[in-house]
């Protein structure tokens, strides 16, 4: 039988069923960071799940439970040996194992999906994107578990932080990815005129191309929260991504990695394009793959000395940083006093000061501040700002689902070793968990300390991360904000808050964080927090000062993942 030569037109291929399904998301979320108005496609409250027969309370739970003492097989090439496992901060002994890799195995296994994924396009791409962010918020109750007990976390911010908000962090990162991809046409006809020659002709096309072997290193606290932007823009953006979670939160980070095998599998693409890296124990496994010549792009979270060599040794690759900050709150009046301690009081206490944005330093001048309730001096403030933190964790309950457990015992070090810092003004006190006895749990210390004498490298000028602030004393104003310019220019900050009730004030604040390229919250007294963020509206960290290099998530963020080829000729 002789081939078909028809010239009839053939119709077009099916959409993949991923196109149909999850486009109306995507489309929802570039219109969410084109106007940067609240939206959420992930329910953040816990009772919001298992009421339409999917996975809830109790089968989160029991999902979680199940994981327990048990070997986390992904089936990926290249596992040399089996590590862990991790102990919770609550007490619990996890016992899961999971596979340690042989870069020299693994890494060329992930690059021999990657023709495949580029040939995908970046909308197909963000469509199995999408595909596995659905999957995980559809288990939210069990990764919410997963993080509580590896980031010592509370429950309820665990869920919220962890699942959803991370999610949702997630999905803004691929659709900045989309959106920088498509902003270059996939084709184009280019005729140019030549009078009364014919004229030249070609056509042109233009392909995304990922840089090849993206490496996300995880952190202790947020693992998904700050692994997702990374992971998420890189994969969309054509690259294959392996997943190098922090030793002691590996799970959450393996069950992400689990899902997305998964999805990309179903959906025809090699499901080596994601992978985990766990380590032994003081392997070090970071600066091995860091310096891989296959790994091209770097996302990290955690320590300053670590980012820094990071920045300074993998040359090869695109290196995205977030590291510490001194967080500075600058105080000089209030029209809402009890609302200002009590919006200070909860985002000190908030994962016992475990987050990058806590504030650390609270800038508040010696002859006090002018307040709705008249004049308060500034042993005032430091007085009432203590009997709210006391107030707002006196009940041990409320205290526990604010203030979780030590993450690590570095923190609590750094806790017990901040009365020599300073006079304290309030201090730390243990709290007893009724589920968890082993739990370390601690209310946030405050130490007094005054800018007069204090030497050219006081304490407060470096991250004291955790349960401890810095109630400083200086000059003025004026001298707060100076202090704030020094504070940005060499060392950086995530957040910077403001109270004040003089527009002139609120200016020069303003212009010190455009010097400094810091995000700003003013007069914060509600319900919103300077240590909170919304995806698709609020911008973590700028990338422009010592804190971090890159923001979460902007168009910087994700374009350089990429280069655009041309392909041009008569073909």
């Amino acid at each position: 039988m002789s081939a078909d030569t028809s010239t009839e037109p053939q119709a077009p291929a099916a959409p993949h069923p991923l196109l149909l399904a999850r486009r109306p998301v995507l489309d929802r979320a570039l219109e969410a960071i084109r106007t940067r108005a609240y939206w959420s496609p992930h329910p953040e409250h816990p009772k919001a799940y298992g009421q339409d027969g999917g996975p809830g309370p109790a089968a989160g739970q029991a999902a979680f439970e199940a994981l327990l003492g048990t070997r986390f097989a992904l089936d990926q090439p290249g596992t040399d040996d089996w590590v862990g496992p991790e102990t919770s901060p609550y007490g619990i002994d996890l016992g899961i194992e999971y596979p340690h890799p042989d870069p020299d195995v693994l890494l060329p296994a992930m690059r021999a999906g990657l023709a495949d994924w580029r040939a995908a396009g970046p909308e197909l791409r963000a469509a199995v994107c999408l595909e596995v962010l659905a999957r995980i918020n559809a288990r939210s109750h069990e990764f919410a578990h997963a993080v509580m007990h590896t980031s010592g976390q509370a429950f309820t911010m665990a869920f919220q932080a962890g699942g959803p908000h991370a999610q949702d962090r997630g999905l803004e990162a691929v659709a900045y990815a989309y959106a920088e991809q498509v902003r270059v046409p996939a084709a184009a006809e280019w005729t140019k005129p030549q009078g009364k020659r014919d004229p030249l002709t070609l056509t042109k096309r233009f392909t995304p191309a990922g840089r090849g072997v993206a490496l996300v290193i995880g952190c202790n606290t947020f693992p998904t929260w700050n692994g997702y932007p990374g992971l998420f823009a890189s994969l969309a953006t054509g690259n294959a991504v392996l997943v190098k979670p922090h030793p002691r939160a590996v799970l959450p980070l393996a069950l992400t990695v689990r899902v997305a095998r998964e999805v990309l599998a179903e959906a025809g693409f090699a499901p080596d394009l994601v992978a985990l890296a766990a380590e032994r124990p003081g392997e070090g496994l970071a600066k091995t793959l860091a310096l891989r010549p296959e790994v091209r792009i770097i996302d990290y979270t955690g320590s300053t000395a670590f980012g820094d060599w990071l920045e300074t040794h993998a040359r090869q690759a695109r290196v995205y940083t977030e590291k510490a900050g001194v967080n500075t709150v600058v105080v000089d009046s209030t029209d809402d006093y009890r609302g200002m301690l009590a919006n200070l009081a909860f985002s000190l206490s908030l994962y016992s000061g475990q987050m990058c944005t806590t504030p650390q330093n609270l800038l508040i001048p010696r002859e006090g501040i002018t307040t709705d309730a008249g004049p308060k001096d500034h042993a005032e403030v430091v007085a009432d700002l203590a009997r709210a933190v006391d107030g707002l964790l006196g009940d041990e309950a409320r205290a526990n689902a604010l203030l979780g457990a030590l993450v690590n015992p570095e923190v609590r070090a750094r806790l017990d070793a901040a009365p020599t810092l300073g006079e304290v003004a309030l201090a730390s006190r243990p709290v007893a968990h009724p589920d968890f006895p082993d739990a370390v749990v601690r209310t946030p210390a405050l130490i007094s300390v005054d800018t007069a004498g204090a030497g050219a490298e006081p304490p407060y000028l470096s991250e004291c991360f955790g349960p401890v602030a810095f109630v400083v004393a200086t000059d003025s104003t004026a001298a707060s904000l100076e202090l704030l310019r020094r504070t940005l220019r060499e060392k950086g900050a995530l957040t910077v808050g403001a109270y004040t009730t003089s527009p002139a004030v609120a200016r020069d604040v303003e212009e010190v964080c455009l010097e400094g390229s810091a995000n700003l919250s003013l007069n914060l007294t509600g319900g919103v927090y300077v240590n909170q963020t919304a995806a698709f509206s609020d911008f973590h960290g700028t990338g422009g000062n010592p804190a971090a290099n890159a923001a979460l998530c902007d168009g910087a963020f994700v374009a350089d993942r990429f280069r655009t080829v041309e392909v041009r000729g008569t073909v």
